[in-house]
């Protein structure tokens, strides 16, 4: 899978309403067959800060998540809510989901 994790500092003004400015994205994200996740939270230290982790399939479902309509529009309407270019990490990783942290396993 390509698993990806982007910071977007988000201009104060729009800090609050980013979960609202982003919906469409996310929904329409979360949509694509090849999408595994896309999940944003919100930094404990910066208020201003949100961090997106997500994952695809593999390449086919990266760059139809590039090519699609609403990224497109995304790149239209967000960079003006937000204070630099997102920072990111991308790797592509032998597994298909999330994998259990055994250092910290409960029992039942």
């Amino acid at each position: 899978m390509i698993f990806i994790t982007a910071k977007f500092r988000v201009r104060p003004e729009s800090a609050d309403q980013w979960p609202a400015i982003v919906e469409e994205f996310t929904r329409a994200t979360r949509g694509e067959p090849g999408c595994l996740w896309f999940d944003w939270s919100r930094s404990l230290d910066d208020p201003a800060e949100y961090v997106l982790v997500e994952a695809f399939r593999d390449d086919d479902a990266g760059a139809a998540h590039v090519q699609s309509a609403h990224f497109a529009k995304a790149r239209e309407t967000l960079p003006p809510h937000l204070v630099e270019t997102p920072r990111i990490v991308n790797f592509k990783v032998p597994q298909e989901d999330w994998s259990e942290l055994g250092e910290m396993a409960v029992s039942g």
